[in-house]
């Protein structure tokens, strides 16, 4: 079931169209990585989903319930009732600067009318690791800090779906892993679907399940892992004199790996997505475990097979400069 769909989602401020006709999906259990360039559209996205903004156009599908434009209208003047299985972390946290990370947390638990308030927010504190802060003033904490908190008040009652924008944001690399870590714990024991916007592409490659990529407001492509490292990662690409019969003898040579012909006859050859390792910066660290085979294991089959290699060429495609090419390429 998809958690969250949009048909045709558009928001227009004058002339100007933040979202257009956006087209989204996303399956209930999924950590759903919202790719784009800054003033893309992801914020006012995410708004719309939250029920905090209302559409110029379109639908969006909630749980099974989809609402148009004045639907989400009347959803709006009664968020708590037609809102509450959703969790958002967009733009800066909603904070109060004089009261502590655990007052915070007590007035939204409070608010929504959550069983044992108390212990409720204490394990969510313990969990975006903010446990030991007592009665600090949240005015006192640096930028993560209230990244951890705006993320636990996200959490509060126990959502079904998070809407997070840019969570690392002010994050060390410890703190990040640390917020990484929590995101993905709760997604697998808790089954909270996650839509999480972010430019720091490594982490979400490390922890997202499907990507989304938006460019102007528009979905240009949605793709999962495996589609993913098909993309990217190493591949080698051979062309000789049989197109036909070379792609015959790899697949009867090459089980393991994955084989596509291309338009002008030749053969790309990659190993199994699922167990590829492709990154940023470079492509598969570990060929082998992902059934990849090499340049010279593939030149030796061909020859046996007494087929003429008019090329072969190693590939190697990083996923930022994919990811780079999907927004439209790099800003001026």
């Amino acid at each position: 079931m998809n958690v969250v769909q949009t048909r045709s989602l558009t928001k227009s401020y004058g002339a100007k169209r933040a979202v257009d006709n956006l087209d989204m999906r996303v399956a209930a259990g999924e950590i759903y990585g919202f790719v784009g360039k800054n003033g893309a559209g992801k914020s006012t996205a995410m708004k719309m989903m939250a029920g905090l903004v209302r559409p110029t156009s379109g639908e969006i599908e909630l749980f099974g319930v989809t609402r148009g434009v004045a639907d989400v209208a009347r959803a709006t003047r009664n968020s708590q009732q037609d809102f509450s299985r959703i969790g958002a972390l967009i733009e800066d946290p909603g904070i109060l600067p004089t009261f502590s990370a655990l007052e915070n947390l007590m007035c939204k638990a409070i608010a929504v009318g959550v069983v044992r308030p108390e212990a409720h927010c204490r394990e969510l504190l313990e969990l975006v690791g903010l446990a030991d802060t007592g009665n600090l003033r949240v005015k006192k904490f640096s930028l993560g800090m209230k990244q951890r908190l705006g993320l636990a008040l996200a959490l509060v009652g126990g959502p079904d779906l998070l809407l997070l924008d840019e969570p690392f944001n002010g994050l060390d690399p410890e703190a990040t892993r640390d917020m990484r870590g929590a995101l993905v714990q709760i997604n697998r024991e808790r089954g909270v679907t996650m839509v999480i916007s972010s430019h720091v592409l490594d982490q979400l490659d490390r922890m997202a399940t499907r990507f989304g990529v938006i460019c102007s407001g528009r979905m240009v492509r949605e793709l999962s892992v495996d589609e993913l490292h098909r993309e990217c990662g190493s591949s080698i690409r051979v062309k000789t004199t049989d197109p036909a019969r070379s792609l015959a003898v790899l697949e009867e040579h090459l089980p393991t790996a994955t084989l596509r012909a291309e338009p002008d006859g030749a053969v790309l050859v990659s190993g199994n997505a699922r167990h590829a390792t492709a990154s940023f910066g470079g492509a598969a660290g570990d060929p082998e475990a992902s059934g990849m085979p090499s340049t010279e294991q593939v030149s030796r089959i061909l020859a046996e097979a007494r087929l003429l290699v008019l090329e072969l060429t190693r590939i190697e495609r990083d996923i930022e400069e994919f990811f780079v090419e999907l927004m439209g390429g790099p800003d001026d």
